[in-house]
């Protein structure tokens, strides 16, 4: 029996500013139909997995919720608390698992893998490897002398993999390039198989303090709708460390299987570029976009026309709110701008202009000295908090749908071009009733307009503090 485990955590920063901290890149429709993590489960579909564990922090978990519910493969979502890397996360799923003892197929939710059947493949001939007890890790098939990975060097062959003689740090250009001729090195990618009880021995015996502090913390666990939390305080005490320092690199029963899929763990947008669809003059081109006389360029616009002249090797992303523009050979420096953002308080690098939420999303349209204006999209069937604000009013103008309104003591229907007004201090809530989206638009106005002006009396989101 296989368990797929995904890790959903992660920032990506180096993909802003499509990726930000509170809508990372895993959520992102980046390569592909679908969302990477969406796609990452799909890839399963050709192996035999019976269930699949998702593990994210609190702030994305209806992200996770709502994209595995699109693509019907809702089973168990893990909240960390606090992210303590790799090998406490795995440690949580095969706690959980280890009455049943499954083999984990350990995955990250924002690698692309162009060649499924491949992927299939390598994972089915490191099965065996792992019912015999081995820890197995997949070393992809290098392609270049690429500097942005760490390495596996194999040692002597053993069935369908080989046994692990070192875990390589990212090399410089010119060891690369030696790794990459020698043709006994592979990528390393993050991704595992490997039986849950397997797994715990190794990090009992070479991190009892991980293995004891995930024990702890997974004694005291709550159901919340289709999230499973773990003890805040006791996991908040387990040592942050990787798989690979943890356990992989000390382990004598390390195995790698060469994959060869088309894999690629988008680091950057000029990872994004090398593996995009181009036109014939090297461009990928996403949206809407206009080009003259341009080359080996990564163009991409979520909403206004984006037109370049000229321009070579470069990387433009718009959004609604950020415009990037830097060389490719420049894009490893776009974490820079995060971290000034953040710095400086500026709210770019943690939100969109458009900002989701377990009812739907609202997008930002205009605000200014004491005002604050939002397109509002509520999901059929879903209902905002029953909540009321200190500091701001609301005028709430449906556009399109239909709206349950709660005003105060009064509780009524709104259809298009119906406006309701909710004075400072009432309490109000919002449902969608309807069998299509509500839109409507909101005008704030007051002394204070932040979101964390909001007490909650009510929320089917379990948001309100406890």
């Amino acid at each position: 029996m296989i368990k797929a485990v995904i890790m959903a955590g992660g920032s990506g920063t180096r993909l802003w500013p499509l990726s930000r901290a509170a809508h990372p890149k895993q959520f992102l429709a980046l390569h592909g139909e679908g969302t990477m993590l969406q796609n990452t489960v799909k890839r399963l579909s050709g192996l035999d997995v019976q269930s699949s564990v998702v593990i994210c922090n609190e702030e994305h978990r209806f992200f996770v919720a709502e994209q595995l519910r699109e693509i019907d493969k809702l089973d168990a979502i893990i909240l960390e608390p606090v992210g303590k890397n790799t090998a406490p996360a795995i440690a949580l799923t095969a706690l959980l698992a280890r009455e049943d003892d499954p083999l984990l197929l350990v995955l990250a939710a924002d690698h692309v893998v162009q060649d499924e059947v491949m992927f299939t493949k390598a994972v089915s001939d490191a099965l065996p490897l792992a019912e015999s007890g081995k820890l197995v890790t997949f070393g992809i098939v290098p392609q270049d002398a690429n500097t942005g990975y760490g390495y596996i060097k194999r040692g002597k062959p053993q069935d369908t993999g080989f046994i692990v003689d070192q875990f390589v740090e990212k090399p410089s250009t010119e060891v690369a390039k030696d790794y990459l001729a020698s043709g006994e090195y592979y990528w390393n990618s993050g991704m595992f198989l490997f039986k849950a009880s397997r797994y715990l021995e190794e990090l009992k015996k070479f991190r009892p303090d991980i293995y004891q502090a995930c024990k702890s913390a997974m004694i005291e666990t709550d159901s919340d709708l289709d999230f499973l939390r773990i003890n805040k305080e006791k996991f908040e005490a387990c040592p942050s460390e990787s798989i690979d320092y943890a356990v992989m690199e000390k382990t004598n029963d390390a195995i790698v299987v060469p994959m060869d899929a088309g894999w690629c763990d988008i680091g950057s947008w000029s990872s994004l570029w090398d593996i995009s669809k181009k036109d014939g003059n090297g461009n990928a081109v996403i949206g809407d976009v206009m080009l003259n006389d341009c080359s080996n360029s990564y163009v991409r616009t979520d909403d206004k026309l984006v037109s370049a002249i000229g321009v070579n090797d470069l990387v433009i992303v718009s959004t609604k709110d950020v415009l990037l523009v830097a060389h490719k050979n420049s894009v490893q420096n776009v974490k820079k701008v995060t971290e000034q953002l953040q710095q400086e308080e500026r709210p770019e690098w943690e939100l969109h202009r458009e900002v989701y939420r377990p009812w739907g999303k609202y997008d930002l349209i205009d605000s200014g000295e004491r005002y604050q204006v939002k397109r509002i999209t509520v999901k059929p069937g879903a209902k905002l908090s029953v909540q009321m604000h200190h500091h701001r009013a609301e005028h709430w103008i449906v556009v399109s749908g239909t709206a349950t309104v709660t005003n105060g003591d009064k509780t009524f229907i709104l259809s298009e071009n119906e406006s309701t007004y909710i004075p400072i201090g009432v309490i109000h809530a919002l449902e969608n009733p309807g069998k299509t989206d509500l839109e409507l638009i909101e005008v704030q106005s007051g002394s204070y307009l932040g979101e964390d002006d909001i007490v909650r009396f009510e929320d089917r989101y379990g948001r309100i503090e406890k």
